[in-house]
């Protein structure tokens, strides 16, 4: 068998975009099962909630919800990392504390852009 070829990718063209379609909804349920990603849901249902009682424009909201795709990225890629981890290295180890540590501060640093964007434009559209 070719290395380069996947084992359940035979599709081609239209179908192979379709079974990755697929197996990303899988990926979406597999992260909703996280606590953490339902609050960041809740998080962007509030924050949207917030923008609605100011004049923002559509401009506001698409920023908004990329910061928001952007969380659900970094959170998703954090998740596999700790499913990695946890299924090759079950015991304690220093490498995968640190292996999980950098996947929770990307999930910080994804979730203070996202924070500091609602926070700055909350500010600036209410302070004048």
């Amino acid at each position: 068998m070719d290395p380069f070829e996947k084992k359940g990718m035979e599709e081609k063209g239209l179908a192979h975009v379709w079974a990755a379609f697929g197996y990303s909804m899988d990926g979406l349920k597999v992260l909703m099962r996280e606590e953490a990603a339902r609050l960041e849901v809740a998080m962007l249902v509030v924050a949207a909630v917030i923008f609605a009682f100011l004049p923002t424009g559509l401009a506001h909201y698409g920023v908004l919800v990329a910061l928001f795709l952007f969380v659900l990225l970094v959170e998703a890629l954090n998740t596999a990392v700790e499913l990695i981890i946890d299924r090759t290295s079950p015991e304690i180890s220093d490498y995968a504390k640190q292996a999980k540590d950098l996947g929770s501060f990307a999930v910080f640093c994804a979730l203070a852009l996202f924070n500091g964007y609602v926070l700055v434009t909350v500010l600036s559209l209410t302070m004048f």
